[in-house]
């Protein structure tokens, strides 16, 4: 299902990762053009944790400074306001999303990997200079950002797509739920928290592997490929590493790091992860097991079966009876090779030895349950023993059925169809629930889509008035929290009426496109452009004061007056009238506010309009 993705719409509703505290007053501050040093290092003393982060971070072998920085002016000073902005931003949103309410998304193993990353980017960066290390740091950290903000903003829905799916399916299956996916979400919130072109380019190019020059950009890419492999590496089992080893040494090779090397690299780097996760209270001891992928939904005619035994005859005389009644047969000699074997390929049924060595079947069993790809495999252990203690500890250990020695292989197919009757049960219920899942999934976005659309102005494709007044108290009430001038443009089209009365609504409707694209390609990046109905108008300006918004409304009246629709024989050309009005803070209250745009907006029709003026 195809639905319109809006990152103002979910800032409106506050459902973003978004930092607060003083990492919010130090990112409105280094936005100021005349923001200084000092300004910073006393924005940075008021939070005694983040102080002493920063004399950790200024002094770090990733920053590399070259003498000891004993206090937080020269910390900044060296740093640089934007680095320590950045560094401040990462802290807090590890702060506040530590935990969340999608059961599905590992908060824990989510930043332990992204912090390894972000440690594994700076050392790669201190190693071969493409950018500062220090602000590289920052971008490992918040590379993946936009997984969490999946799972802030759709908790449930989330959860659901990350049950379904591995890897690049999830990539395909969160472009079907809401339009876009985690990396080009991650994209997207770092631009607008304002990070370099260069970052997210470099980044952008990492998520797609399509890395062939020879750019700054380019090697940038290359080293953050490399420092997520690494970042995964950190966090996964022993297993899961051994898979990965082979990825890494080649991607290292790209790096003039040969495979001592880079173990060596790698270990230097597990101890600074270990480190930054004391002090910036992140757990580096999560391990993430491999993940099990979906067998074959088909019909089960015959079983995609493992043999496990030590005895060379028993293998090969077994595993072709079991071939001839229908199934298919994989062998394995001992329960090291067989584990392996399970990892790579999910067999659907095992049937294991008991004695063998270096493991026997018993710890099989044990290591299988322990497992996430192992707890749903179906176990027949064979045995020579009857012993009720023997069988005791075996079913703990985890089997399901059990045949005893010699085999008898009517009652060995016997157990296998039960197992079959088991493991068809299964399948079925997995796929109802996947199917459960998928409708609940399509409501949730259908649901959405009602949403967006009754937010949005079916003509222009701008928000509409509900969403207008909504996005501006909430816009208030940030301008209130940050003490930061807020502005509101109200805008008119001259002699609207006339348009509609004497060439009808459908050239009235190319008229209001018309002048909406203009509004929309004219304002700035932040401000937001609204209908509110007929021919009125209405743009928020955050973080704007009057004056300056009055320059913005003179931009917009301007290109308009320039640029006029062609082909309509219009008695008048389409010009606006605009009242702006600004705030500073709580005063005055938004409603009040548009009152005054509006009656700013009054006098300017009341004149000789195509003109803007400030409300006094």
């Amino acid at each position: 299902m195809n639905i319109e993705f809006n990152l103002n719409e979910l800032k409106a509703a506050d459902r973003l990762p978004s930092p607060s505290g003083t990492a919010l007053a130090i990112m409105q501050l280094v936005q100021q053009s005349d923001a200084t040093v000092q300004q910073v290092s006393q924005l940075v003393k008021v939070d005694p944790a983040l102080s002493g982060r920063i004399l950790r971070f200024a002094n770090s072998a990733a920053f590399g400074a070259r003498r000891p920085i004993a206090d937080i002016q020269t910390a900044v000073m060296m740093m640089g306001m934007q680095t320590v902005r950045n560094f401040a931003l990462s802290l807090s949103l590890i702060g506040s999303n530590s935990k969340g309410h999608c059961p599905e998304f590992d908060y824990e193993a989510y930043w332990s990997r992204s912090l390894a990353m972000s440690v594994s980017i700076a050392a790669i960066t201190a190693r071969e200079v493409t950018v500062v290390p220090a602000e590289s740091f920052t971008l490992g950290l918040l590379s993946d950002i936009g997984g969490l903000a999946l799972a802030t903003a759709w908790s449930e829905i989330y959860g659901e797509c990350l049950g379904m799916a591995e890897g690049k399916q999830l990539l395909a299956l969160e472009r079907e739920r809401f339009a876009i996916d985690h990396n080009a979400l991650s994209l997207m919130l770092l631009a607008d928290w304002g990070f370099p072109t260069v970052f997210l380019d470099a980044l952008k190019l990492s998520f797609e592997m399509k890395v062939a020059g020879l750019t700054r950009i380019d090697q940038f890419a290359r080293q953050l490929i490399l420092a997520r492999l690494i970042g995964n590496y950190c966090v996964a089992d022993e297993a899961h590493r051994a898979m990965l080893l082979p990825y890494l040494t080649a991607e290292a090779d790209l790096h003039a790091l040969d495979e001592p090397a880079l173990l060596a690299f790698i270990d230097e780097t597990i101890e600074l992860w270990h480190e930054w996760g004391k002090l910036i209270d992140v757990k580096t001891d999560v391990r993430q097991p491999l993940k099990a992928v979906d067998t074959s939904e088909s019909d089960l005619l015959g079983l995609n079966l493992l043999l496990v035994d030590d005895d060379l005859m028993m293998l090969a005389r077994l595993s072709k009876q079991l071939a001839a009644a229908g199934n298919q047969v994989a062998v394995c000699r001992n329960g090291e090779s067989a584990l392996k074997y399970v990892i790579e390929h999910k067999p659907q049924l095992v049937i294991t030895d008991w004695r063998m060595k270096p493991m026997d079947g018993l710890a099989l069993c044990k290591a299988l349950r322990a497992s996430v790809f192992g707890k749903n495999i179906y176990l027949i252990m064979l045995t020579s023993t009857e012993d009720e203690d023997a069988l005791v500890e075996a079913f703990d250990a985890g089997i399901d059925d059990y045949v005893t020695k010699p085999i008898s292989l009517r009652v060995l197919l016997a157990r296998l169809r039960a197992g079959q009757r088991i493991i068809t049960l299964q399948n079925e219920l997995e796929k109802e629930s996947r199917d459960i899942q998928r409708y609940t999934a399509e409501l949730a976005a259908a649901n959405r889509r009602l949403k967006s659309m009754a937010n949005t102005d079916v003509l222009t494709g701008l928000p509409n008035r509900r969403y207008a007044l909504n996005r501006l108290e909430q816009e208030a009430a940030t301008a209130l929290r940050s003490n930061q001038p807020l502005s509101v443009l109200m805008l008119d089209l001259d002699y609207f009426k006339s348009v509609n009365d004497t060439l009808g609504h459908d050239v009235g409707d190319q008229v209001l496109i018309h002048a909406a694209n203009l509004m929309r390609t004219t304002a700035r990046t932040n401000d937001i452009t609204c209908r509110l109905g007929g021919e009125e108008f209405l743009i928020i300006a955050p973080n704007t004061d009057g004056s300056t918004a009055l320059l913005l409304a003179e931009r917009i009246r301007n290109s308009i007056e320039r640029n006029q629709p062609k082909g309509l024989a219009l008695r008048y050309p389409v010009t606006v009238s605009i009242g702006v009005a600004g705030a500073m803070g709580a005063k005055p209250s938004w409603k009040e506010l548009m009152k005054r745009a509006d009656d700013a907006l009054y006098l300017v029709k009341q004149g000789n309009r195509n003109g803007v003026r400030l409300e006094s």
